[in-house]
């Protein structure tokens, strides 16, 4: 019998889970994921107002941009980070909490940042069908304590090698995959 060779899926993310039980490990869970992103990639910031969503994009920014202040973007919709080194990507960082149609996006810049740069994008939903297909969904919950937050995070399937380390060094524990849309 030949050996099976088993590829990764194009449509399926394989979705971790945890706890994180103060600010302080949420903006571990980011410092950890931000050097392993490169242009190209689109993060998904899901979660309810105060959830932590922020607190979570501001920790990402400053472990890429060392002492970067990073306000919300919440009135601009849109902010970048250029970084320090010519060769790493810029960081487009969208609150889209008050777009009115996803068409909008696109007056932001918003194909530029998909192309070439890391785009973290709060309110996702709000950009419909523009959405990528493939991107990194990150779901931050408030959790049983005023300070802890549930979070599940989904990994593209052809993804899931480069940033399982840094799951794992999060705690986080995998709970399923499931396949998208074809």
């Amino acid at each position: 019998m030949l050996p099976v060779s088993i590829e990764p899926h194009p449509h399926r993310t394989i979705t971790w889970t945890g706890v994180l039980e103060t600010p302080a490990a949420t903006a571990r869970c980011a410092t950890l994921l931000a050097p392993l992103l490169r242009a190209g990639d689109v993060i998904a910031l899901q979660g309810d107002l105060g959830a932590g969503k922020t607190a979570f994009a501001r920790a990402l920014i400053q472990a890429l941009h060392a002492g970067e202040e990073v306000p919300s973007p919440t009135f601009n919709l849109v902010l970048t980070y250029e970084p320090a080194d010519p060769g790493a990507p810029v960081i487009w960082h969208f609150d889209l909490y008050r777009l009115e149609r996803p068409e909008d996006a696109y007056e932001l810049g918003i194909e530029e940042a998909f192309d070439d740069a890391i785009s973290l994008i709060e309110w996702p939903d709000r950009l419909g069908r523009l959405l990528p297909d493939h991107h990194l969904e990150i779901r931050l919950q408030m959790g049983r304590r005023e300070t802890s937050r549930r979070i599940e995070i989904r990994v593209p399937d052809g993804d899931l090698a480069r940033f399982r380390s840094a799951l794992e060094a999060m705690g986080l524990e995998p709970v399923h995959a499931e396949a998208g849309d074809t």
